[in-house]
């Protein structure tokens, strides 16, 4: 493993892992981390955190943050333990950005952006249409989707929403068209009815919580009903060669097709 610490994550929380698609790892990184880099969204922003009617959009997206507070926010210790033991030693390559930021703002306004949806992972090089990118079997380009807390987040927050076991799903459907996989826009197409009958969760949790996920799980954004503005971001965990054959990630496919 990265260090000679114990193991980040129990027998029974791999399987979790496994049989559910997610997991919550709470004080991943600390407080002190998620403000520095809160205080450097804000500015980016343009809004005042003290001045509410400057909260004019439901929703601002950043992206691509690699300055130190989100670099050490992702590649704590106890991270790195979850990602060997989730993906496989030397299999993953350690965060060098954050990703983006979907900033979510309390407002009235419908932001647009909320239906059901996996993070498709490879075929956008020169592609602008985000719907043409594409997912298969093998989980080419994405080893977990990731959220990052870097703000307290209840139920009102407009925390992520996610169909739990919905990585099963998707499994089955990505098994019968080979390496080329499908495009968001094969899998949308019946608004990810597949996973419908899933049961629901929030992504809730204090500033630091992380969810490593399985990276077919079906999650959906939502409008932001509460009174503090959302700061979450969802980098991807990108693998170094192929998914190794024994790590959880591929025994959850390898049971959602048996």
């Amino acid at each position: 493993m990265t260090d000679q610490a114990a193991p980040a994550l129990t027998e029974a929380q791999i399987e979790q892992f496994i049989t559910a698609g997610i997991l919550r790892i709470d004080d991943a990184f600390s407080r002190p981390i998620a403000e520095e880099a809160r205080a450097l969204l804000w500015r980016d922003t343009e809004c005042d955190p003290d001045k509410p009617e400057t909260w004019t959009k439901p929703v601002i997206r950043l992206g691509m943050y690699s300055a130190e507070p989100f670099l050490q926010a992702a590649n704590t210790p106890i991270l790195h333990r979850a990602f060997d033991q989730l993906i496989g030693d030397g299999r993953w390559l350690p965060c060098r950005s954050m990703g983006t930021f979907p900033i979510r703002f309390p407002s009235r306004n419908d932001p647009s952006d909320t239906g059901w949806h996996v993070d498709v992972s490879f075929g956008f090089e020169d592609n602008p249409d985000f719907m043409s990118w594409r997912v298969n079997l093998a989980s080419k380009g994405r080893a977990l989707l990731m959220l990052f807390l870097f703000s307290d987040v209840s139920d009102d927050d407009a925390p992520t929403r996610i169909r739990v076991g919905s990585h099963r799903d998707i499994a089955r459907q990505l098994a019968s068209v080979g390496d080329e996989g499908l495009t968001l826009r094969d899998l949308a197409s019946d608004g990810f009815a597949t996973s419908a009958h899933r049961p629901e969760m929030l992504a809730t949790g204090r500033a630091g919580t992380v969810y490593l996920c399985h990276p077919f799980i079906v999650h959906a954004a939502q409008s932001h009903r509460g009174r503090e503005p959302r700061f979450l971001a969802q980098p991807p965990l990108l693998p170094h060669g192929p998914l190794a054959p024994d790590c959880p990630v591929a025994r959850a496919i390898r049971q959602a097709l048996t």
